[in-house]
């Protein structure tokens, strides 16, 4: 190797590695004396070269340089602060990584290679779709695309996504969240007890699926790349692919609560300018007041589990995303005591201030499926004995635990997974589904399959065709939704009449109109939606909505509100028509005659003024 020269950096550089016109310019943080630039060739696991930090130019912990080089092909490094060595932590890619769930290689110190992160972009552009105009669809990048069914090339990679966009397209979502997709380890590594002579020191196989947990922050996950390129610039295509087809990538992001807020910073700009990310989705122990007014990160959707405090009258880019929707709708789904209010208020909330993220179902958890198949959790493949996961699901099984045949049992849980989506699809707020619960996948009632990397959690793509129907009803919601203004306005319903056309923008009823019923024993509730408050694409006004919720167990005849003279109710949903998969198509929605309406039990139906 050529031999090097240290200089002083003439201008400050981030941490990590940059190339620059003479060589190569590192920087670093550790807790130390002595700090060193190990240099290695390809293929070769002594260092060629090893080289001193110079102490005039520490600052702090900080150690930094310019290496002179003229030749940078075939290298990687790492560090070592007095005599131990330690990864990059600001590293944007790892060798020997490539591998997905390596043993061996577990407990390794991981070498960074030597190389830039340039990328021809050709042009990109974020679509900057508004919250109130999203549906977020929640991916898992190697289940996506896994299982033998997935009918792609490059499974369970970036790349498996991308052939998924005619699907991701004809759904009709407009956001793609990835759960973590930074450089973890998913090897579960046992703890070490100090002291302990018999303590386990290798792995035993369990693997960290989901991907929450320390990692490297600043370089995508090498097994989530397929064997023809590298995990960031096919991560940065599959980011172009999206955009040009008009659709936003989303990445989860979690982090443990040791790094410094500084690091956290650093580490969200990073992927949201290196990357072109439309949003980031924080997770774990966050410096939230740092990350909300930080002026670079100012103009993409930031989710976190709350942003506590009123941010202020106009929305921003901040989004609360938690279970509480989960698990009051859920609550209303099974049919459970006290919860009309909980319905009212889930309906309309919407702040000003920020968006607020809904969802039937999330990583941790039951599937969608699962809500409507099992009443306790199975967990038992998680070697806990049973004991890990949350206990309270807030899901119903229908009549039987688990699979079943019985052609009553399972068109009750379809009905009820129909139910689901009009409770979270007519909900003001932005909508967010599990990818694969629009066509009924299935954990076996695992609720936090955090270790499960196997058929339990990789989508089993048969399942589009066994349940098409499934599949055509939620395709059917998602362009109702897009189609009708009113059921996604830019903030809350008022419920008043504050354009003075008559009607209040949002209005609840019992089975009189206008005569709400709030009791603890109630379990139905009817919402007006005025479509003068709903401005469509082409400056016309929506139509006006009446739906009913009946989530009793028994029948309730309900009043219809008055229409201008001219208009009658059409039915465009009716969850127990099952011969018709609960919709009726634009064009073909049922007159209906008369002033009040039978809705059978357990049953949602959405009445559109024509």
């Amino acid at each position: 190797m050529e031999q090097y020269r240290v200089k002083a950096g003439e201008r400050t550089y981030p941490m990590g590695l940059h190339i620059v016109p003479e060589g190569i310019h590192v920087c670093t943080a550790a807790e130390g004396e002595h700090c060193r630039l190990l240099l290695f060739k390809d293929g070769e696991l002594k260092p060629s070269q090893i080289i001193d930090f110079p102490p005039e130019y520490r600052r702090g912990n900080v150690f930094s340089m310019t290496v002179l080089l003229n030749d940078l092909s075939g290298l990687s490094y790492c560090f070592d602060i007095d005599g131990t060595r330690f990864s990059d932590p600001y590293g944007n890619g790892f060798l020997g990584r490539e591998a997905w769930g390596d043993l061996e290689r577990a407990q390794d110190i991981f070498l960074s290679p030597v190389k830039g992160t340039d990328f021809d972009w050709e042009g990109d552009s974020l679509p900057y779709i508004s919250y109130e105009d999203s549906i977020i669809y929640r991916v898992h990048c190697r289940g996506f695309t896994k299982h033998s069914t997935s009918g792609v090339k490059w499974k369970g990679t970036f790349h498996g996504i991308l052939e998924k966009i005619p699907y991701l397209k004809d759904l009709g979502i407009t956001t793609v969240e990835l759960l973590p997709v930074n450089e973890f380890q998913e090897v579960i590594l046992p703890e070490v007890v100090q002291g302990n002579p018999f303590g386990v020191d290798k792995p035993t196989g369990k693997i960290n699926y989901w991907g929450y947990g320390p990692g490297f922050y600043f370089s995508p996950k090498a097994a989530y790349a397929s064997l023809e390129t590298d995990p960031g610039r096919e991560l940065k295509n599959l980011v172009k692919a999206l955009h040009k087809e008009g659709l936003e990538l989303m990445t989860e992001l979690y982090f443990t609560g040791k790094e410094p807020a500084s690091f956290v910073l650093d580490v969200v700009r990073f992927w949201a300018e290196e990357f072109h990310l439309d949003g980031i989705h924080l997770t774990g122990f966050l410096p939230l007041e740092l990350l909300r007014n930080d002026p670079y990160l100012s103009k993409i959707k930031l989710l976190a589990h709350s942003w506590e405090e009123k941010i202020g009258e106009k929305r921003k880019h901040l989004a609360d995303c938690n279970d509480d929707f989960l698990v009051d709708m859920r609550r209303v789904l099974k049919g459970d005591e006290d919860q009309m209010k909980h319905l009212a208020f889930r309906m309309r909330n919407n702040p000003s201030d920020r968006a607020v993220i809904n969802y039937m179902a999330s990583t941790n958890g039951f599937t969608m499926m699962d809500t409507v198949s099992y009443d306790t959790k199975h967990n038992e493949g998680n070697g806990e004995k049973n004991q890990d996961g949350n206990p309270y699901n807030h899901s119903w099984n229908c009549g039987i635990e688990g699979p079943t045949r019985k052609k009553a049992i399972l068109e009750r849980r379809k009905k009820q997974l129909r139910n689901a989506f009009l409770l979270l699809f007519l909900s003001q707020g932005t909508p967010l589904i599990m990818a694969g619960d629009e066509f009924g996948h299935s954990q076996s009632g695992n609720n936090n399959a955090y270790c499960q990397d196997n058929e339990l959690t990789w989508l089993n793509w048969n399942l589009v065709k066994k349940n098409q129907d499934l599949l055509e009803f939620v395709k059917a919601l998602i362009a109702f939704r897009k189609s009708h203004p009113v059921f996604r306005m830019s903030k809350e319903p008022r419920l008043m009449d504050y354009l003075a056309c008559g009607l209040p923008d949002m209005s609840y009823h019992g089975v009189r109109t206008w005569c709400p019923e709030f009791e603890n024993f109630r379990r139905q509730l009817g919402v007006f939606y005025c479509g003068e408050y709903g401005m469509k694409a082409d400056g016309t006004t929506d139509e006006n909505f009446y739906v009913i919720f009946n989530m009793h167990w028994e029948p309730h005849k309900f009043d219809l509100p008055s229409l201008k003279e001219g208009k009658s109710w059409h039915i465009v949903f009716h969850t127990d028509e099952i011969e018709r998969n609960g919709m009726y198509g634009s064009g073909e929605e049922s007159k209906v005659e008369g002033r009040n309406f039978l809705v059978p039990p357990r049953t949602i139906v959405v009445f559109m003024g024509k």
